[in-house]
């Protein structure tokens, strides 16, 4: 089937692109256009008629670009046409007309490059970044990885190992032959070495997925300390109901920001005290594990909280900000225990010493994204594979005798299929689902 989509934003707009792509696409140009086709890779401007009565629909321009030196390795067109529903819906509809067309799924172009060729599943991947990133750190790592930086790092290991294999291999095959005693000691010399090499990728801190995802801040302590006045502070609207009631917040809320460029979602929590309630129960247990997994917690507490370290272990306090909200109603009887902690002391609702904090949260967030230029890891799949990788290279390297080699090589065979999994090497049609099923319709 040949498949379109509109390609460009939907709503009002200057302009809109409607893509085209597939063996019938030089069908669907003649139909609209009535004309034949234009040179490859040249704007030419065509009118855009409907295909039952041959009315106008738009005048704009018109790109062809014939397989297999397209984007998607087949027949492609592009309609730059002016960005109106009424234009948008009226080509879509001339097109739906046409036999052997059909709108295209969500991701279906890019995947279409993917599968012929054209490109591999870390540039798909990358692509769908690209294409949703909201800040400049997001975009930067979205660019290194469509560039081919980590395709080649993973590709490299992988032809490493296919080698060892092949020497590994031919002893199982001509078993007769001795191999000398440098070769088995370089292969399993070359093996340390590329599981060293993979243990020092997985060894990143996860800042590659940080980048993507988002740094994530929770906001925990007692009920009405402020915590849901902080989120919208920082928010700079209204996220989170504030009230005097204790006990407001149940759920988490989150708030997705851009600080200096950082991507951040931060989480107002359920206030945590003993509570009979059930479901307000199951909101603080939420609240202390959103807390676990976060990258950073603002404890908040208030001058009042004379007990507020039940609720922290060590998860939750080693990578915590300790946070003294409502200083205007005085510090003076605020225990030594908590002092301890060196708390910042702030007031949201008069906005004091609140630029204090932000530079603070911004500096955890410089130390956390401190990054080489050796980040390859930016999905939680990459990261599992590798680590698979590198415990079929760990068993590997346990199997010393010459009787063993059936077995390692079933290692080494596993190591590889690993990596190739990561880059779409080898057969992965249970991912591709998921990857794709990210994208938007049109690319």
């Amino acid at each position: 089937m040949t498949i379109y989509a509109l390609s460009t934003g939907p709503g009002v707009s200057g302009l809109a692109v409607i893509r085209i792509s597939g063996k019938d696409t030089k069908v669907a140009i003649n139909k609209i256009t009535g004309r034949n086709l234009p040179k490859p890779r040249t704007a030419v401007i065509r009118k855009f008629n409907n295909i039952n009565d041959n009315h106008l629909i738009d005048e704009g321009i018109l790109l062809w670009f014939p397989g297999p030196t397209s984007y998607t390795g087949e027949d492609m067109a592009e309609f730059h046409v002016h960005g109106s529903r009424a234009v948008i819906n009226e080509i879509q509809n001339s097109l739906s007309k046409i036999p052997n067309l059909r709108l295209a799924e969500a991701g279906e172009f890019t995947k279409l490059a993917f599968q012929n060729g054209k490109i591999n599943l870390l540039k798909a991947e990358s692509i769908a970044d690209l294409i949703s990133s909201e800040t400049e750190i997001q975009r930067q790592q979205a660019i290194k990885v469509m560039s081919g930086k980590s395709s080649d790092k993973f590709n490299s290991l992988r032809n490493r190992l296919l080698k060892i294999l092949s020497k590994v291999e031919a002893k199982i095959d001509f078993p007769e032959d001795d191999l000398p005693e440098d070769i088995l000691l370089n292969i399993h010399m070359e093996a340390k070495n590329i599981r060293q090499e993979i243990k020092k990728i997985l060894n990143d801190q996860k800042v590659g997925e940080r980048i993507r995802e988002g740094f994530k801040i929770s906001i925990v302590g007692p009920t009405n300390a402020g915590k849901s006045s902080l989120l919208n502070y920082l928010s700079k609207k209204d996220v989170a109901i504030v009230s005097e009631i204790a006990g407001t917040t149940r759920d988490i809320i989150e708030a997705h920001l851009n600080l200096d460029g950082y991507p951040v979602v931060i989480s107002d929590t359920a206030g945590i005290r003993s509570s009979k309630d059930e479901i307000e129960k199951k909101g603080i247990k939420l609240a202390l594990k959103n807390a676990e997994n976060a990258d950073l917690n603002i404890i908040v507490i208030e001058p009042k909280s004379v007990d507020f370290t039940y609720f922290l272990n060590d998860k939750i306090s080693k990578k915590a900000i300790l946070v003294i909200n409502k200083m205007d109603l005085g510090i003076d009887g605020i225990s030594d225990e908590i002092k301890k902690y060196d708390p910042i002391y702030i007031s949201v609702k008069e906005e004091i010493n609140l630029d204090k904090l932000i530079n603070l949260i911004k500096q955890n967030l410089k130390n956390k994204f401190i990054s080489s230029e050796d980040i390859y890891i930016t999905r939680e799949r990459h990261r599992i594979n590798l680590e698979k990788c590198f415990d079929s290279l760990k068993n590997f390297e346990e199997k010393k005798s010459l009787e063993d080699f059936d077995k390692a090589a079933e290692d080494l065979r596993l190591a590889t299929r690993y990596l190739g999994i990561i880059v779409g090497k080898v057969d992965i049609e249970e991912i591709l689902g998921s990857i794709f099923d990210d994208f938007c319709i049109g690319k």
